[in-house]
């Protein structure tokens, strides 16, 4: 039901937010005599516009995951998109060249943000409405007063807004603690208390295996037409966040979701690590390799690349190409490399600052062993270390390494000194392979490059 609300809310107001922009669009054209209304340029305009605002809602994520009485993260989000949209259509004046009228693309811009102002105006009085009328609300009584039962409660106040909690029915009266809502009285007694006071749905954080009598509540509660809901505690076999999937009707629960798990999401990931590679060693490469390893040859003796066994997707040691930035040395494949390393050529050190040292990396992407966006990987003596200090080190290696990172864009990368660097690292990227998304592998490239740019202390 969740789903298909939100569904409805996003094709309602993607739907909305097209209509007033065309609308706008086509009323100028209409009013605006200096403009030629089937002039070609004008109607490119108007399809530009659709893709741009589209896109940027995709970007900003205006329609996608909102609560639909979460107003300000709404109201942002489209703020954001609007702001998105203007850059859109004003590079795309400057690259096509084209003398449209100032007046009807300044025009455009404010239409379209006065419609966008007052459909989310509206929104909210409408969102005002549904949290105050009773109509809406659906009141609640959960069934055991417990950890689970708190933590259900807690994410009812947070995010169901048109939700009304009654309070709790447990077999004691005796509450060490201080609670926002009362026990109303013995797990029994719920249904007599939901017929005589209009409760819409009874959450049950009781286990039916150790109390069978909760099974007779429940049909007692559908034959009122009252819904009753078991909230299972997993805690009880998994101290952490899970994720359900089913087969036919059983349930499979694991650890963690993974997106990258699905052989669709897969292909999707290595058609975009191809063509990007490709672009990159066609581009770029195919004339800076030849310039860095004449300035490696005549900076220091050795070796052009650096070739070193890395740990790739389960665990599979795989040749990692990089270029030499360090003296040749016995420690390479054992000692990793630390602020003012006597090691680190001059050349080197600006190889790594800029990140230009990783590019060969992509012919790996290319091979297959490795990704454009993944964990980093790591010397395999180093994974055999790590993997001794945290238990959840191994997991990143679910998914093929990268040349960048969502840990690297967020400032961890380089010398791990202490646990709290790894860890931290380490939870970056499972949140990465927990949350891919081909949008999040684009985002990280071009935090990648914005952080080339700006410099990162922790590249030396």
């Amino acid at each position: 039901m969740a789903t298909r609300n939100t569904n409805l809310f996003r094709f309602f107001f993607a739907g909305m937010d097209l209509f007033a922009l065309n609308v706008v669009h086509l009323i100028l054209l209409l009013l605006m005599d200096r403009v030629d209304k089937g002039e070609y340029e004008y109607i490119l305009f108007f399809l530009v516009s659709n893709l741009a605002w589209l896109v940027a809602a995709y970007v900003n994520v205006v329609y996608i995951k909102s609560n639909f009485l979460n107003f300000e993260h709404f109201a942002k989000r489209s703020l954001k998109a609007l702001v998105t949209f203007t850059i859109f259509i004003l590079l795309f004046i400057f690259l096509y060249n084209y003398n449209y009228s100032r007046l009807f693309v300044v025009m455009n811009f404010i239409g379209f943000g006065i419609t966008i102002f007052v459909t989310r105006l509206l929104f909210l009085l409408f969102a005002f409405y549904l949290r105050k009328g009773n109509k809406f609300n659906k009141k609640v009584i959960v069934l055991g007063y417990n950890t689970l039962s708190k933590k259900l409660v807690s994410h009812f106040l947070l995010n169901n807004q048109n939700m009304s909690v009654e309070g709790y029915f447990e077999d004691t009266n005796e509450v060490n603690e201080l609670s926002i809502f009362p026990i109303l009285g013995n797990r029994r007694d719920c249904i007599s208390y939901a017929i005589d006071n209009k409760i819409d749905e009874i959450y049950s954080t009781i286990s039916p295996e150790s109390n069978t009598y909760v099974y007779d509540l429940a049909q007692a509660a559908e034959t009122n037409m009252i819904r009753f809901k078991f909230v299972p505690d997993f805690h009880l076999f998994v101290n952490r966040t899970i994720h359900i999937d089913f087969v036919e009707d059983i349930p499979i629960l694991s650890l963690r979701s993974e997106p990258l798990d699905d052989i669709a999401a897969r292909i999707k990931k290595r058609l975009f690590d191809i063509i990007f590679s490709f672009l990159v060693v066609t581009l770029l490469l195919s004339w800076l390799m030849p310039l860095i390893a004449i300035l490696i040859k005549l900076n220091s003796r050795g070796p052009v690349f650096f070739v070193q066994m890395r740990s790739g997707r389960s665990n599979k040691p795989f040749r990692c190409f990089k270029f030499r930035t360090l003296r040749v040395n016995k420690e390479a494949d054992s000692k990793q490399v630390t602020m003012n390393d006597v090691r680190i050529t001059r050349l080197g050190r600006f190889l790594r600052k800029t990140n230009l040292d990783e590019l060969p990396q992509f012919f790996n992407v290319l091979i297959g062993n490795m990704s454009v966006v993944g964990p980093r990987p790591h010397m395999l003596r180093h994974t055999e270390d790590y993997s001794r200090v945290l238990n959840e080190y191994m997991i990143r290696h679910f998914v093929k390494p990268g040349v960048t990172g969502w840990a690297q864009v967020n400032g961890f990368r380089g010398e791990i000194k202490i646990k709290e660097q790894l860890r931290k690292r380490i939870e970056h990227d499972i949140w990465y392979l927990e949350n891919w998304r081909l949008w999040l592998d684009l985002r990280i490239v071009f935090l990648t490059v914005y952080v080339t740019i700006k410099g990162d202390k922790n590249a030396y």
